[in-house]
């Protein structure tokens, strides 16, 4: 018999270290269509996180499900550190082409995308005989030693730690208070006078500041980066693992900006539902580092690869970046609706399925972390999964399977809470439940 949510709560409380949770609703979830989740109470929700972006085909897949259970029949995995088994090469040939234009390039797996961002590290300093690197402020990639010390999001996931990987600068990404060519001129400056450029050896960055807030970068910006990376002989990195397959209406989030990256990180949505990270380049960066630099015995597990196979098969046969750009569109234009009812509702931002909503104090025009936490909680309880990042930014990220009449319902339960949240009708005792970050 199936324990209920409160029971699986408190085992929580009890056995899991609290650090690998950030606390938003004592929800658990047993079953889901689509982008529809069953907690283990039987309650219905409609899904607006799409499990942080790894679920973009949504849950409860049928092929998918079944391309695993028949892998996991024959064989669920020989280590691809000694051997070969079929479903990692055929997808690494499938990840190899995704890039536009691409003819010779090689794919390096990991078990997550953080780890991925590590070889990603790897490859950069083995390739270009270099060691700093360059990342930016409000930067989200990972929890692994490497990833982390790339990122620059909160301090709380900083305290303690060190001493972290030795040598990264962090530089300030374009947002509403800097311009992007304050943010270039930094960096700039930075090479003119202590950070030599000859030394880099690549810029690390998310297309979209994806935990920052979803903030959308201008395009003379990243192709700004581009070119310095060229000038100084530097690798570009996109970190494609929250953004990347399809998300964004393009198979790399990079692809808005009209730039091509040296390498892409995959997490996240590219194993299908199951583990899996991937870092695609050229041959020549590729292939610079010898086995067994970065070897794992479970990276590139067989039946992980078939669930990935599966799902890319999946995503094309949609026309899954269609359906981003005309899902998103249309969502975005409820939003939109919504924000000439409640002046709480500030900058929306979306590329695709997904979009940022930032929610702020309307004298004052700042961020309204309390505001933002009870919509949220609310949102939970009259089944509406949809959780804020950088304290006040509704992450709007559903399936890209999501039907539009659910976007329809989920958008009528956001209006509903939005209007008790006006009329005061949301008490400050859900704060001691939801934190968020």
């Amino acid at each position: 018999m199936s324990l209920d949510n409160k029971v699986i709560q408190s085992k929580n409380d009890k056995f899991v270290a609290k650090t690998q949770q950030i606390p938003y609703s004592p929800v658990a979830f047993e079953k889901g269509e689509g982008a529809v989740l069953f907690d283990h109470d039987g309650k219905k929700y409609i899904d607006f996180l799409s499990s942080a972006c790894s679920a973009n085909l949504g849950h409860g897949n049928k092929e998918i499900a079944d391309a695993v259970r028949d892998q996991m029949y024959n064989i669920t995995q020989y280590t691809f550190a000694y051997f070969n088994t079929e479903p990692p090469v055929l997808l690494a040939e499938e990840l190899a082409k995704l890039p536009t234009g691409a003819s010779d390039n090689k794919v390096l797996f990991s078990a997550t995308g953080s780890a991925a961002i590590d070889s990603a590290i790897k490859i950069s300093r083995g390739f270009t005989g270099r060691t700093k690197l360059i990342s930016m402020i409000g930067a989200y990639h990972g929890s692994t030693f490497g990833a982390l010390s790339l990122s620059a999001l909160s301090i709380n996931m900083r305290k303690s730690l060190g001493p972290l990987v030795p040598e990264v600068y962090h530089f300030r990404y374009p947002d509403s208070e800097h311009s992007w060519q304050e943010c270039i001129d930094e960096m700039k400056d930075a090479f003119n006078h202590y950070l030599p450029a000859d030394e880099v050896a690549a810029i690390f960055i998310e297309p979209v500041a994806g935990d920052m807030g979803l903030v959308i970068p201008p395009k003379e910006w990243i192709q700004e980066l581009r070119n310095i990376c060229d000038e100084h002989g530097i690798l570009l990195v996109s970190d494609e693992i929250q953004l990347g397959l399809c998300r964004t209406g393009k198979w790399f989030a990079l692809d808005n900006f009209d730039v091509k990256a040296d390498l892409y990180v995959l997490g996240k949505s590219v194993g299908g539902g199951l583990p899996l990270g991937a870092v695609v380049g050229r041959q020549e960066i590729m292939d610079k580092l010898d086995a067994p630099a970065h070897v794992f015995t479970l990276a590139g597990n067989t039946t992980v690869c078939v669930s990935a196979l599966k799902s890319l098969e999946i995503l094309k046969r949609i026309d899954a970046n269609k359906l981003s750009v005309e899902k998103g569109q249309y969502l975005e234009r409820k939003i939109e609706n919504l924000r000439e009812r409640f002046p709480f509702i500030g900058e929306i931002r979306g590329l695709g399925l997904s979009i940022g909503v930032d929610i702020i104090n309307p004298e004052t025009k700042e961020k309204d972390p309390t505001a933002t936490a009870k919509i949220c909680y609310e949102c939970f309880k009259r089944g509406l999964i949809l959780i804020f990042i950088n304290q006040s930014t509704l992450r709007v990220q559903p399936p890209l399977v999501i039907e539009y009449e659910q976007i329809d319902e989920a958008v009528k339960i956001l209006e509903e809470v939005m209007e008790d949240f006006s009329n005061g009708k949301i008490s400050d005792d859900v704060l001691s439940e939801i934190k968020g970050w």
